[in-house]
């Protein structure tokens, strides 16, 4: 996540901005100093412009940490289960990036849900396209009662952040024209036998099947 961060052009863009929105508002003072209102004005207020929009792509760079960008559909992860005992099974999920999770999980079938953050065309123009993280893991029952009642299991698949851009979204409406983060996706699949799942994503949601054997 560190090298995502470092590599990101918004970060550079909001180090620039701020940079040279600070150093105006520093001219700007000077400006005053002397006496010359008008400029003054023009600097401060152009520095705190850019001061500002440093500030939101620093914001974007630390929020999409973690999120996949998403052109197309293509594979999250990788999941082998193997049952263990009467609705329990063990979930191993092995992602693109080479990192592997492991999980026992209880019900029938297992189900994973993911955030999707899709930006506005506005924010399109500015290079910003579908992104998704994968949310949480657990067990699914087919009964009704046992799911309400049995015993439950969760996980969270999505790694920390110093910016949650989703909770953002969903807390202050006047991001409503870059990002659209009310959008989620789930799916389930029957964990009867020990096989090979493949998690794909696409800019409509997840989906989860099962792979055949080789040879077939």
């Amino acid at each position: 996540m560190l090298a995502q961060l470092t590599d990101s052009p918004y970060l550079l863009a909001a180090l620039a901005l701020g940079v040279v929105g600070v150093i105006l508002i520093i001219t700007g003072i000077v400006a005053l100093m002397r006496a010359h209102v008008l400029s003054f004005t023009t600097q401060t207020l152009l520095g705190l412009l850019l001061l500002t929009l440093g500030s939101l792509a620093g914001l974007i760079a630390f929020g999409i940490q973690g999120y996949q960008t998403l052109t197309h559909e293509e594979v999250a992860a990788r999941i082998t289960v193997v049952p263990i005992s009467p609705q329990h099974f063990s979930a191993t999920f092995h992602y693109p990036d080479g990192r592997v999770a492991k999980f026992t999980i209880a019900g029938d079938e297992i189900y994973v849900d993911a955030h999707i953050l899709k930006w506005q065309p506005l924010a399109n123009l500015f290079g910003l396209h579908t992104a998704y993280e994968l949310d949480r893991a657990g067990g699914r029952y087919r009964d009704i009662e046992q799911e309400r009642t049995a015993e439950r299991t969760l996980y969270s698949l999505s790694q920390a952040k110093k910016v949650d851009l989703f909770g953002l979204r969903e807390r202050h409406t006047f991001l409503a024209p870059l990002l659209d983060a009310k959008y989620g996706s789930a799916t389930y699949i029957p964990v009867t036998q020990a096989a090979e799942l493949e998690l794909r994503v696409s800019t409509s949601g997840l989906l989860m099947r099962e792979l055949l054997p080789k040879g077939f």
